[in-house]
Protein backbone atom coordinates (compact mmCIF):
# COMPACT_ATOMS: atom_id res chain seq x y z
CA UNK A 1 0.00 0.00 0.00
CA UNK A 2 1.32 3.61 -0.81
CA UNK A 3 2.43 5.74 2.22
CA UNK A 4 0.22 8.02 3.66
CA UNK A 5 0.35 11.26 5.65
CA UNK A 6 -2.27 13.01 7.32
CA UNK A 7 -1.99 16.94 8.75
CA UNK A 8 -3.57 18.30 11.23
CA UNK A 9 -5.51 21.20 9.86
CA UNK A 10 -6.79 24.16 12.66
CA UNK A 11 -9.35 25.34 10.83
CA UNK A 12 -9.59 29.19 9.29
CA UNK A 13 -10.51 32.36 9.56
CA UNK A 14 -14.42 33.54 8.60
CA UNK A 15 -14.40 33.59 4.88
CA UNK A 16 -16.41 32.92 1.73
CA UNK A 17 -15.50 31.48 -1.76
CA UNK A 18 -16.99 30.72 -5.12
CA UNK A 19 -15.62 27.72 -7.11
CA UNK A 20 -16.25 26.68 -10.36
CA UNK A 21 -15.59 23.47 -11.80
CA UNK A 22 -15.99 21.42 -15.36
CA UNK A 23 -19.29 20.50 -15.24
CA UNK A 24 -20.21 24.09 -14.83
CA UNK A 25 -21.67 23.99 -11.33
CA UNK A 26 -20.85 26.87 -8.82
CA UNK A 27 -20.30 26.06 -5.32
CA UNK A 28 -20.26 28.67 -2.65
CA UNK A 29 -18.20 27.56 0.87
CA UNK A 30 -17.76 29.52 3.89
CA UNK A 31 -15.93 29.36 7.15
CA UNK A 32 -17.81 30.08 10.30
CA UNK A 33 -16.04 30.96 13.24
CA UNK A 34 -12.93 31.89 14.30
CA UNK A 35 -11.18 28.68 13.54
CA UNK A 36 -14.37 27.16 11.67
CA UNK A 37 -14.32 24.33 8.82
CA UNK A 38 -15.22 25.49 5.32
CA UNK A 39 -18.51 23.48 4.17
CA UNK A 40 -20.34 23.76 1.05
CA UNK A 41 -23.61 26.14 1.73
CA UNK A 42 -25.14 26.18 -1.69
CA UNK A 43 -24.78 25.24 -5.05
CA UNK A 44 -25.72 26.89 -8.24
CA UNK A 45 -26.59 25.69 -12.05
CA UNK A 46 -26.80 22.18 -12.89
CA UNK A 47 -23.94 19.59 -14.17
CA UNK A 48 -23.63 19.72 -17.80
CA UNK A 49 -19.90 18.76 -19.03
CA UNK A 50 -20.84 21.67 -22.73
CA UNK A 51 -21.33 24.50 -19.88
CA UNK A 52 -17.29 23.84 -18.01
CA UNK A 53 -16.50 27.10 -16.34
CA UNK A 54 -13.35 28.86 -18.12
CA UNK A 55 -12.85 31.86 -16.62
CA UNK A 56 -14.58 33.86 -14.28
CA UNK A 57 -14.48 37.38 -12.72
CA UNK A 58 -15.76 39.07 -9.44
CA UNK A 59 -16.46 42.54 -8.69
CA UNK A 60 -17.18 42.14 -4.72
CA UNK A 61 -18.37 45.67 -3.86
CA UNK A 62 -20.25 45.92 -1.07
CA UNK A 63 -23.54 47.82 -2.99
CA UNK A 64 -24.63 45.40 -6.52
CA UNK A 65 -21.85 42.74 -6.71
CA UNK A 66 -21.43 40.53 -10.40
CA UNK A 67 -19.99 37.94 -10.97
CA UNK A 68 -18.97 36.92 -14.64
CA UNK A 69 -18.52 33.79 -15.78
CA UNK A 70 -17.41 32.40 -19.52
CA UNK A 71 -18.52 28.56 -20.30
CA UNK A 72 -17.15 26.30 -23.14
CA UNK A 73 -19.95 26.50 -24.97
CA UNK A 74 -19.18 30.21 -25.33
CA UNK A 75 -21.75 31.58 -23.33
CA UNK A 76 -20.99 34.22 -21.10
CA UNK A 77 -23.43 34.66 -17.71
CA UNK A 78 -23.54 37.74 -15.33
CA UNK A 79 -24.72 36.52 -11.85
CA UNK A 80 -25.51 37.71 -8.55
CA UNK A 81 -23.06 36.21 -6.07
CA UNK A 82 -25.19 36.72 -3.25
CA UNK A 83 -28.07 34.37 -4.15
CA UNK A 84 -26.71 32.82 -7.89
CA UNK A 85 -29.76 34.46 -9.84
CA UNK A 86 -28.21 35.01 -13.36
CA UNK A 87 -29.02 38.46 -14.77
CA UNK A 88 -27.82 38.30 -18.68
CA UNK A 89 -26.94 35.41 -20.55
CA UNK A 90 -25.54 36.03 -23.98
CA UNK A 91 -23.06 34.09 -26.69
CA UNK A 92 -19.78 34.96 -27.54
CA UNK A 93 -20.05 33.02 -31.21
CA UNK A 94 -18.89 35.59 -33.63
CA UNK A 95 -20.11 35.64 -37.56
CA UNK A 96 -17.69 33.40 -39.27
CA UNK A 97 -19.11 30.71 -37.92
CA UNK A 98 -16.20 29.28 -35.88
CA UNK A 99 -17.31 26.35 -33.66
CA UNK A 100 -17.10 26.75 -29.96
CA UNK A 101 -14.65 23.74 -28.98
CA UNK A 102 -12.32 25.92 -31.84
CA UNK A 103 -12.39 29.17 -30.26
CA UNK A 104 -13.31 28.83 -26.37
CA UNK A 105 -13.17 32.04 -24.42
CA UNK A 106 -10.10 32.05 -22.53
CA UNK A 107 -10.19 35.64 -20.72
CA UNK A 108 -12.36 37.13 -19.07
CA UNK A 109 -12.71 40.71 -17.29
CA UNK A 110 -15.47 42.10 -15.13
CA UNK A 111 -14.91 46.17 -15.12
CA UNK A 112 -15.58 47.54 -11.66
CA UNK A 113 -14.39 51.31 -12.24
CA UNK A 114 -17.36 53.46 -13.31
CA UNK A 115 -19.59 50.21 -12.73
CA UNK A 116 -23.06 51.83 -12.40
CA UNK A 117 -25.94 50.06 -10.89
CA UNK A 118 -27.64 47.48 -13.15
CA UNK A 119 -24.66 47.50 -15.59
CA UNK A 120 -21.49 46.88 -15.89
CA UNK A 121 -18.96 46.91 -19.11
CA UNK A 122 -16.76 42.68 -20.47
CA UNK A 123 -13.45 42.01 -21.90
CA UNK A 124 -13.72 39.02 -23.33
CA UNK A 125 -10.89 37.43 -25.14
CA UNK A 126 -11.11 33.84 -27.86
CA UNK A 127 -8.36 31.06 -28.22
CA UNK A 128 -8.22 32.28 -31.44
CA UNK A 129 -7.18 35.90 -30.40
CA UNK A 130 -10.26 37.67 -31.12
CA UNK A 131 -11.17 40.63 -28.46
CA UNK A 132 -14.28 42.52 -27.43
CA UNK A 133 -15.58 44.83 -25.40
CA UNK A 134 -19.11 44.80 -24.42
CA UNK A 135 -21.37 47.12 -22.51
CA UNK A 136 -24.60 45.13 -20.46
CA UNK A 137 -27.19 47.07 -19.20
CA UNK A 138 -30.07 45.19 -16.92
CA UNK A 139 -33.36 46.02 -16.19
CA UNK A 140 -33.90 44.86 -12.41
CA UNK A 141 -37.53 44.88 -13.06
CA UNK A 142 -37.38 42.38 -15.61
CA UNK A 143 -34.58 40.19 -15.90
CA UNK A 144 -35.05 38.98 -19.47
CA UNK A 145 -34.77 41.80 -20.77
CA UNK A 146 -31.08 43.41 -20.99
CA UNK A 147 -29.04 45.83 -23.57
CA UNK A 148 -25.99 44.45 -25.18
CA UNK A 149 -23.83 46.55 -27.29
CA UNK A 150 -20.57 45.39 -28.56
CA UNK A 151 -18.25 48.13 -27.99
CA UNK A 152 -14.80 47.63 -29.48
CA UNK A 153 -13.30 44.31 -31.40
CA UNK A 154 -9.62 43.47 -32.14
CA UNK A 155 -7.55 40.84 -33.05
CA UNK A 156 -4.85 40.47 -29.98
CA UNK A 157 -2.79 38.01 -32.63
CA UNK A 158 -2.52 36.90 -36.03
CA UNK A 159 -1.82 33.27 -34.96
CA UNK A 160 -1.43 30.76 -32.22
CA UNK A 161 -3.39 30.34 -29.30
CA UNK A 162 -4.07 32.78 -26.73
CA UNK A 163 -4.42 30.86 -23.28
CA UNK A 164 -4.03 33.26 -20.63
CA UNK A 165 -5.03 37.23 -20.18
CA UNK A 166 -4.89 39.97 -17.42
CA UNK A 167 -5.70 43.22 -16.80
CA UNK A 168 -4.26 45.47 -14.55
CA UNK A 169 -5.46 47.64 -11.46
CA UNK A 170 -6.07 50.60 -13.16
CA UNK A 171 -8.15 48.61 -15.68
CA UNK A 172 -6.56 50.59 -18.83
CA UNK A 173 -4.15 47.53 -19.72
CA UNK A 174 -4.29 44.44 -20.36
CA UNK A 175 -1.91 41.55 -21.19
CA UNK A 176 -2.44 38.09 -23.50
CA UNK A 177 0.02 35.40 -24.04
CA UNK A 178 -0.16 31.36 -25.27
CA UNK A 179 0.80 28.79 -27.56
CA UNK A 180 2.79 30.73 -30.63
CA UNK A 181 1.76 34.06 -29.13
CA UNK A 182 4.21 36.07 -27.30
CA UNK A 183 2.91 37.88 -24.11
CA UNK A 184 1.82 41.41 -25.39
CA UNK A 185 0.61 44.47 -23.85
CA UNK A 186 -2.54 46.42 -24.86
CA UNK A 187 -4.18 49.63 -24.20
CA UNK A 188 -7.45 48.99 -23.77
CA UNK A 189 -9.20 52.56 -24.13
CA UNK A 190 -7.37 53.11 -27.51
CA UNK A 191 -7.51 49.22 -28.70
CA UNK A 192 -3.48 49.58 -29.87
CA UNK A 193 -0.84 47.10 -28.69
CA UNK A 194 2.19 49.18 -26.97
CA UNK A 195 4.70 46.46 -26.20
CA UNK A 196 5.49 42.89 -26.96
CA UNK A 197 8.18 40.70 -26.34
CA UNK A 198 11.07 39.50 -27.94
CA UNK A 199 11.36 35.51 -28.87
CA UNK A 200 13.55 33.34 -27.11
CA UNK A 201 16.70 33.05 -28.66
CA UNK A 202 17.61 29.39 -30.46
CA UNK A 203 19.51 26.75 -28.22
CA UNK A 204 22.92 25.89 -28.85
CA UNK A 205 21.68 23.33 -31.46
CA UNK A 206 20.41 26.21 -33.48
CA UNK A 207 16.89 24.78 -32.47
CA UNK A 208 13.75 27.37 -32.16
CA UNK A 209 11.41 26.31 -29.43
CA UNK A 210 8.16 28.54 -29.79
CA UNK A 211 6.84 29.84 -26.35
CA UNK A 212 4.14 28.72 -25.23
CA UNK A 213 2.87 30.72 -22.24
CA UNK A 214 0.27 29.68 -19.67
CA UNK A 215 -0.95 32.49 -17.16
CA UNK A 216 0.40 35.62 -16.45
CA UNK A 217 -0.09 38.50 -13.51
CA UNK A 218 0.75 41.86 -13.10
CA UNK A 219 3.34 42.07 -9.89
CA UNK A 220 1.26 45.50 -8.85
CA UNK A 221 -2.07 46.92 -9.01
CA UNK A 222 -0.49 50.61 -9.25
CA UNK A 223 2.33 49.26 -11.89
CA UNK A 224 1.26 48.38 -15.38
CA UNK A 225 4.77 47.97 -16.48
CA UNK A 226 6.04 44.58 -14.51
CA UNK A 227 4.14 41.81 -14.89
CA UNK A 228 4.47 37.89 -14.32
CA UNK A 229 4.12 34.69 -16.76
CA UNK A 230 4.78 31.51 -16.19
CA UNK A 231 5.49 28.81 -19.16
CA UNK A 232 4.96 25.32 -20.20
CA UNK A 233 8.47 24.92 -19.82
CA UNK A 234 8.33 25.32 -16.32
CA UNK A 235 9.83 28.81 -16.18
CA UNK A 236 8.49 32.22 -14.38
CA UNK A 237 9.73 35.29 -16.25
CA UNK A 238 9.67 38.60 -15.02
CA UNK A 239 8.58 41.54 -17.83
CA UNK A 240 9.86 45.15 -17.50
CA UNK A 241 8.47 46.58 -20.74
CA UNK A 242 10.63 50.27 -19.30
CA UNK A 243 13.54 48.08 -19.58
CA UNK A 244 13.85 45.21 -22.12
CA UNK A 245 11.66 42.88 -24.59
CA UNK A 246 13.45 40.03 -23.51
CA UNK A 247 12.77 39.13 -19.89
CA UNK A 248 14.49 40.64 -16.70
CA UNK A 249 14.21 37.66 -14.52
CA UNK A 250 13.97 33.92 -14.96
CA UNK A 251 13.80 31.08 -13.37
CA UNK A 252 12.73 27.05 -13.29
CA UNK A 253 10.77 25.64 -10.84
CA UNK A 254 10.02 22.00 -10.81
CA UNK A 255 9.78 19.94 -13.71
CA UNK A 256 6.26 20.37 -14.68
CA UNK A 257 4.10 23.48 -16.49
CA UNK A 258 3.48 26.00 -15.11
CA UNK A 259 -0.27 26.59 -14.23
CA UNK A 260 -1.39 29.28 -12.03
CA UNK A 261 -0.16 32.66 -10.62
CA UNK A 262 -1.09 35.17 -9.13
CA UNK A 263 0.52 38.15 -6.90
CA UNK A 264 0.25 39.21 -3.50
CA UNK A 265 -0.41 42.94 -1.85
CA UNK A 266 2.92 43.57 -1.38
CA UNK A 267 3.73 44.27 -5.24
CA UNK A 268 6.81 41.81 -5.37
CA UNK A 269 6.01 38.34 -3.89
CA UNK A 270 4.10 35.83 -6.29
CA UNK A 271 2.55 32.65 -5.93
CA UNK A 272 2.89 29.78 -8.21
CA UNK A 273 1.36 26.65 -8.71
CA UNK A 274 2.16 23.70 -11.42
CA UNK A 275 0.94 21.04 -13.29
CA UNK A 276 2.09 18.18 -10.75
CA UNK A 277 0.45 19.55 -7.93
CA UNK A 278 3.29 21.74 -6.17
CA UNK A 279 2.40 25.10 -4.60
CA UNK A 280 5.10 27.70 -3.85
CA UNK A 281 5.82 31.48 -2.82
CA UNK A 282 9.03 33.33 -5.12
CA UNK A 283 10.41 36.86 -4.30
CA UNK A 284 10.48 38.60 -7.73
CA UNK A 285 13.04 41.29 -6.84
CA UNK A 286 15.47 38.48 -6.75
CA UNK A 287 14.01 35.31 -7.91
CA UNK A 288 14.37 33.74 -4.69
CA UNK A 289 12.16 30.76 -3.59
CA UNK A 290 10.29 31.98 -0.60
CA UNK A 291 9.54 28.39 0.76
CA UNK A 292 6.58 25.64 -0.74
CA UNK A 293 3.17 25.15 0.84
CA UNK A 294 3.38 22.09 3.54
CA UNK A 295 0.81 19.82 1.94
CA UNK A 296 1.19 18.57 -2.03
CA UNK A 297 -1.63 18.59 -3.74
CA UNK A 298 -2.60 15.26 -5.69
CA UNK A 299 -3.51 16.66 -8.94
CA UNK A 300 -2.84 19.89 -11.06
CA UNK A 301 -3.00 23.46 -9.92
CA UNK A 302 -5.41 25.38 -11.93
CA UNK A 303 -6.02 28.49 -9.88
CA UNK A 304 -5.07 30.53 -6.74
CA UNK A 305 -7.19 33.43 -4.77
CA UNK A 306 -5.33 35.92 -2.99
CA UNK A 307 -7.68 37.38 -0.25
CA UNK A 308 -7.85 40.77 -0.03
CA UNK A 309 -7.57 41.38 3.42
CA UNK A 310 -6.72 38.02 5.16
CA UNK A 311 -3.32 36.34 5.19
CA UNK A 312 -5.10 33.25 3.51
CA UNK A 313 -4.73 31.98 -0.32
CA UNK A 314 -6.88 29.32 -2.14
CA UNK A 315 -6.04 27.09 -4.37
CA UNK A 316 -7.93 24.18 -6.38
CA UNK A 317 -7.19 22.07 -9.08
CA UNK A 318 -7.84 18.41 -10.65
CA UNK A 319 -7.81 16.90 -7.66
CA UNK A 320 -11.37 18.29 -6.86
CA UNK A 321 -9.74 20.10 -3.46
CA UNK A 322 -10.52 23.54 -2.52
CA UNK A 323 -7.26 23.95 0.33
CA UNK A 324 -6.76 27.39 2.22
CA UNK A 325 -3.30 27.95 3.29
CA UNK A 326 -1.96 30.50 5.59
CA UNK A 327 0.50 32.92 3.97
CA UNK A 328 2.93 33.28 7.04
CA UNK A 329 3.63 29.84 7.66
CA UNK A 330 2.83 28.46 4.80
CA UNK A 331 0.75 25.59 6.49
CA UNK A 332 -2.56 24.21 5.19
CA UNK A 333 -5.74 25.48 6.94
CA UNK A 334 -8.57 23.56 5.98
CA UNK A 335 -9.44 21.45 2.92
CA UNK A 336 -12.82 20.71 1.27
CA UNK A 337 -13.54 17.78 -1.26
CA UNK A 338 -15.84 19.08 -3.95
CA UNK A 339 -16.07 15.93 -5.92
CA UNK A 340 -15.75 17.66 -9.76
CA UNK A 341 -12.55 18.96 -11.20
CA UNK A 342 -12.16 22.61 -10.51
CA UNK A 343 -10.92 25.27 -12.58
CA UNK A 344 -11.16 28.69 -10.52
CA UNK A 345 -11.93 29.97 -7.41
CA UNK A 346 -12.45 33.32 -6.28
CA UNK A 347 -13.13 35.26 -2.62
CA UNK A 348 -15.73 37.87 -1.29
CA UNK A 349 -13.88 39.75 0.69
CA UNK A 350 -17.27 41.42 2.06
CA UNK A 351 -18.61 38.42 3.90
CA UNK A 352 -18.78 38.92 7.47
CA UNK A 353 -19.56 36.26 9.89
CA UNK A 354 -22.34 37.28 12.03
CA UNK A 355 -21.54 35.11 14.87
CA UNK A 356 -17.84 36.65 14.90
CA UNK A 357 -19.10 40.26 14.76
CA UNK A 358 -21.68 39.55 17.69
CA UNK A 359 -19.04 38.35 19.70
CA UNK A 360 -16.58 41.01 19.10
CA UNK A 361 -19.38 43.72 20.10
CA UNK A 362 -20.75 42.03 23.35
CA UNK A 363 -16.71 41.77 24.19
CA UNK A 364 -16.31 45.29 23.40
CA UNK A 365 -19.70 46.16 25.60
CA UNK A 366 -18.10 44.17 28.17
CA UNK A 367 -14.60 45.58 28.07
CA UNK A 368 -16.57 49.40 28.35
CA UNK A 369 -19.07 48.07 31.26
CA UNK A 370 -16.04 47.17 32.99
CA UNK A 371 -14.06 50.65 32.53
CA UNK A 372 -17.33 52.20 33.52
CA UNK A 373 -17.77 50.35 36.94
CA UNK A 374 -13.99 51.07 37.35
CA UNK A 375 -13.94 54.76 37.30
CA UNK A 376 -16.75 54.51 39.81
CA UNK A 377 -15.11 52.27 41.98
CA UNK A 378 -12.42 54.68 41.89
CA UNK A 379 -14.63 57.54 43.30
CA UNK A 380 -15.81 55.77 46.25
CA UNK A 381 -14.24 55.22 49.98
CA UNK A 382 -11.75 52.37 49.71
CA UNK A 383 -12.43 50.18 52.74
CA UNK A 384 -9.04 49.12 54.71
CA UNK A 385 -8.21 45.29 55.04
CA UNK A 386 -8.59 43.37 58.49
CA UNK A 387 -5.03 42.41 59.20
CA UNK A 388 -4.14 38.85 59.81
CA UNK A 389 -3.71 37.26 63.77
CA UNK A 390 -0.55 37.22 63.45
CA UNK A 391 -0.19 40.69 61.98
CA UNK A 392 -2.12 41.61 65.02
CA UNK A 393 -0.08 39.63 67.78
CA UNK A 394 3.50 41.18 66.06
CA UNK A 395 2.05 44.79 66.76
CA UNK A 396 0.77 44.08 70.39
CA UNK A 397 4.26 42.63 70.64
CA UNK A 398 5.78 45.92 68.95
CA UNK A 399 3.84 48.12 71.09
CA UNK A 400 4.18 46.01 74.42
CA UNK A 401 8.20 46.41 73.82
CA UNK A 402 8.19 50.15 73.46
CA UNK A 403 5.99 50.55 76.65
CA UNK A 404 8.51 48.65 78.32
CA UNK A 405 11.24 50.78 77.34
CA UNK A 406 9.45 54.00 77.97
CA UNK A 407 8.64 52.89 81.89
CA UNK A 408 12.41 51.28 82.41
CA UNK A 409 13.68 54.98 80.70
CA UNK A 410 11.21 57.08 83.58
CA UNK A 411 12.77 54.73 86.29
CA UNK A 412 15.95 55.57 85.30
CA UNK A 413 15.67 59.37 84.94
CA UNK A 414 13.69 59.06 88.55
CA UNK A 415 16.55 57.11 90.31
CA UNK A 416 18.82 59.85 88.91
CA UNK A 417 16.99 63.00 90.21
CA UNK A 418 17.10 60.88 93.54
CA UNK A 419 20.53 60.41 93.82
CA UNK A 420 21.49 63.88 92.71
CA UNK A 421 18.84 65.09 95.61
CA UNK A 422 20.99 63.17 98.17
CA UNK A 423 24.27 64.62 97.07
CA UNK A 424 22.99 67.90 97.09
Amino acid sequence: MPRTTTLECPGCPPLRALTFDSLGLIKVIESRGERGTPQVVERWGDPVSSKCVLAASFDDRKKDPLLAVARKNREVEVVNPLNGEIHVVFSNVGEDGVQPEDDAISGLHLFRRERSSGSCTLLTCASKGNASMRSIGVDKSTADSASISVTKTWKVCGSGNVLCSKVDGSENYAVFGGKGVEVNLWDLENSTKIWTAKPPPKNSLGIFTPSWFTCTTFLSNDDHRKFVAGTNSHQVHLYDISAQRRPVLSFDFRETAIKAITEDQDGHTIYTGNGSGDLASFDMRTGKLLGCFIGKCSGSIRSIARHPELPVIASCGLDSYLRLWDIKTRQLLSAVFLKQHLTNVVFDSNFVDKEVAATAQNANEIQTTEVQTEDEMGTLPVKRKKASKEKREKKKKSEESKETIVLKSKKKSRKHKREICDDS
